[in-house]
């Protein structure tokens, strides 16, 4: 079963438009792009512009109820939930299909800076290459 969220994020105005998009990032065990999200929405006769729901994920982006990773394009932005779990990615350049790390290859790196006041609080780490089905057709 899924992971549900027990309440609203607090300071955010509940709309209908808001509660769809959230729902469909609670319902994904991957992260989805905003045309991906925007499908899943009209499945749930939740009618959305594109536009809107960017402007949904970039609120929830800043407001910490959504993760935004960005594609080496630079174009195609995938964005998850926020589940506050150390995850990362491996994502396929060529069918956009992400896999989920089963460990982080930062685990025991101690990052050294030249100023000695900074504490880490976090990282992110997206791999770039091609899944196995796409492998073969990118040589």
């Amino acid at each position: 079963m899924k992971e549900q969220r027990r309440e609203w994020p607090r300071g955010m105005k509940r709309t209908r438009q808001r509660e769809c998009v959230l729902s469909v990032l609670e319902n994904s065990d991957s992260p989805l792009s905003a045309m991906d999200i925007c499908g899943s929405a009209q499945n749930r006769d939740c009618r959305l512009w594109l536009s809107t729901v960017y402007r949904i994920l970039e609120l929830f982006v800043k407001e910490e109820v959504a993760v935004k990773t960005t594609m080496p394009d630079g174009g195609t932005s995938l964005y998850e939930l926020n589940r506050y779990r150390h995850r990362h990615y491996a994502v396929c350049l060529r069918c956009r299909r992400v896999l989920e790390m089963d460990n982080c290859p930062l685990e025991k790196f101690v990052p050294e800076f030249s100023e000695s006041d900074f504490r880490v609080t976090g990282h992110r780490i997206e791999m770039y290459g091609y899944c196995r089905e796409c492998d073969g057709k990118e040589r």
